[in-house]
């Protein structure tokens, strides 16, 4: 297995000798001849058909071509020769463009090790919060930066840890961005990773800005659901709004419930001009995330910047599409599973919340 290099590594040929780190399968099937499998990482890759695709033929990939160009502002040693050609097909019918990867794309099934080819998409979002500059008058619910020091102490301390604590809280103290009025508001932010602020500033003005990811105390995460099952809750499955009604029937518990899951995140605060306002928060790759065409994956198992056919069907969602992979999270671990990025604000929300279905995936790589 080779370790992943910048955005993108080439997965290992089956059986084949690894070839020195960053090269391609290309170099590696001029050499010997094309592999029919890959392995990157905990996934294994398999050769197939552009036939195997389910919806190929219909997908409107002008709709993703703007994730991929987002992605060639970064791209890693593998798709970086091929980001002029992605940059000049912007403008290119999808009949032009579909022909064009399948002359210089290769089709893998991406299965586990073991062979197992389904997996599971859940989805995520870029929640839209009302915030202020200052505590009080129902704003108490702090925002903060990373503390100086952070990585130091590794794990850092634990959500409890940081609401109990004086040695916690002295070391956050004059770090926080801004004040929410709902714990489970701050809880959802946590779990999403960023969201916008609908802000009130201290002389009464209103803006809006966006926290993003900056760090966590690398305590792991925790399934709130899952703990609410363990409480004999009745229902789980709409998440925030069960949650909610939970809570509103168990306001002593609020904070057990905080505390069921350890990982905390620290956020930066970013400007949102006008060239941001219809673009998602950056993903782990450093781009900005596009709605309905960036997902999160296992960067064991797919590497940043990967286009990546994804079919799946469920009650929530019909899709079968191109994406591009862009992003990570600490609960997306395994060869076929992907986080589908809905988009910003509580209608892309809500379809996040419904997303917990069956998932296929196939990697496009270059020949």
């Amino acid at each position: 297995m080779l370790a992943l290099v910048s955005c993108a590594t080439a997965p290992v040929p089956a059986s084949r000798p690894v070839p020195a780190e960053g090269a391609s399968p290309a170099r590696a099937d001029e050499r010997a001849g094309a592999p029919t499998a890959l392995v990157q990482g905990k996934s294994r890759w398999v050769a197939v058909p552009w036939t195997e695709l389910p919806g190929f033929e219909s997908d409107t990939l002008f709709e993703a071509w703007n994730a991929w160009l987002r992605s060639c502002e970064r791209p890693g040693p593998v798709f970086a020769p091929l980001c002029g050609e992605v940059r000049r097909l912007s403008i290119a019918s999808g009949q032009e463009q579909r022909a064009w990867m399948m002359a210089r794309l290769q089709p893998y099934r991406v299965e586990t090790l073991q062979g197992i080819a389904e997996g599971l998409l859940t989805s995520y979002y870029e929640p839209v919060l009302k915030a202020s500059r200052q505590p009080g008058t129902g704003y108490t619910v702090p925002l903060y930066q990373p503390p100086a020091g952070l990585g130091s102490r590794k794990p850092w301390y634990t959500r409890q840890e940081i609401d109990a604590l004086p040695e916690a809280q002295a070391a956050l103290k004059g770090r926080e961005i801004a004040w929410l009025a709902d714990p489970i508001d701050a809880l959802l932010l946590h779990i999403q990773g960023s969201g916008r602020l609908s802000l009130t500033e201290a002389d009464g003005s209103r803006r809006t800005v966006r926290v993003a990811f900056a760090g966590s105390n690398e305590q792991p995460y925790k399934s709130v659901q899952q703990w609410l099952i363990s409480q004999g809750a009745a229902r789980v499955s709409l998440w925030p709004d069960d949650t909610r009604l939970w809570v509103a029937q168990n306001p002593e518990r609020v904070q057990q419930l905080l505390w069921s899951n350890p990982r905390y995140v620290f956020f930066r605060e970013e400007a949102i001009g006008e060239a941001d306002a219809g673009t998602g928060p950056r993903g782990g790759q450093g781009v900005a995330l596009t709605a309905g065409r960036s997902i999160a994956v296992d960067r064991d198992s797919i590497p940043y910047g990967t286009p990546v056919w994804l079919a799946s069907r469920g009650a929530a969602a019909d899709l079968q599409k191109l994406v591009i992979a862009q992003d990570t999270g600490s609960a997306i671990v395994g060869a076929v599973r992907a986080d589908y990025f809905a988009g910003t604000g509580p209608q892309a929300g809500e379809l996040a919340s419904r997303v917990k279905q069956p998932l296929r995936l196939w990697a496009l790589w270059p020949k």
